[in-house]
């Protein structure tokens, strides 16, 4: 089963990267990662009930694995990242299955996927980029075995320590997009500032359409 998250920059990569609309669309499970899809899917009439992070969700399938005894495959990041990042959640949770766990720098992908399968993991989390983790997953989550595989973008950098979440009161205000940028302006700004001014334009042009199509 393959899970996405949707924020504004997948909409704006989705108009952008050949397939990956596709990809999105087959999904088990897509979720609102981003308060811009929130308001956008409610001003087109759309039923978004509220924004669920990626990070959040993650934390609470760890407490279900932990508790069920689900082993756990964690895929992605820079390997002292991610060694830190298992580190850490096998010291908050202790009792948890780590099936493995393997950075995402790799040309293999057929022998990562073996890999992911031998472990015997029953959940897979992939800190890897758009449209990377996506189109990964797409082409060989069959080769993996009854797994949930669900992408988690910079979640191991956050748990390793080498970034930080947005104070509570941006995260409900929408504002954690802006916090990002602010901590890391060079690699961000043109995924925040060109990309959400493009994500503005594709609302509006849906809008217009709907309306259109009303008349």
């Amino acid at each position: 089963m393959q899970h996405v998250v949707i924020n504004a920059g997948k909409v704006v990569m989705m108009e952008d990267v050949a397939g990956l609309r596709e990809i999105v669309a087959s999904c088990d499970l897509v979720n609102a990662d981003g308060q811009s899809i929130v308001w956008a899917g409610r001003l087109l009439g759309l039923e978004v009930p509220e924004r669920v992070a990626g990070i959040d969700l993650m934390h609470r399938l760890l407490d279900e694995a932990e508790g069920k005894a689900w082993p756990v495959f964690f895929l992605g990041a820079k390997p002292d990242v991610l060694e830190a990042c298992v580190r850490t959640l096998q010291e908050k949770h202790p009792r948890l299955t780590v099936a493995g766990f393997h950075d995402g720098y790799f040309n293999d992908d057929a022998g990562v996927a073996r890999l992911v399968c031998d472990s015997g993991a029953r959940l897979l989390f992939v800190g890897m980029s758009s449209p990377r983790k996506e189109t990964f997953l797409a082409e060989h989550l069959e080769e993996m075995g009854p797994v949930f595989a669900m992408g988690v973008g910079g979640s191991f950098d956050v748990v390793a320590g080498l970034t930080t979440r947005a104070p509570r009161w941006m995260q409900k205000a929408g504002l954690e997009w802006f916090y990002r940028l602010v901590q890391e302006p060079q690699r961000m700004w043109r995924r925040y500032l060109v990309g959400n001014v493009r994500f503005a334009r594709i609302v509006l042009r849906d809008c217009l359409f709907r309306r259109r199509a009303r008349h």
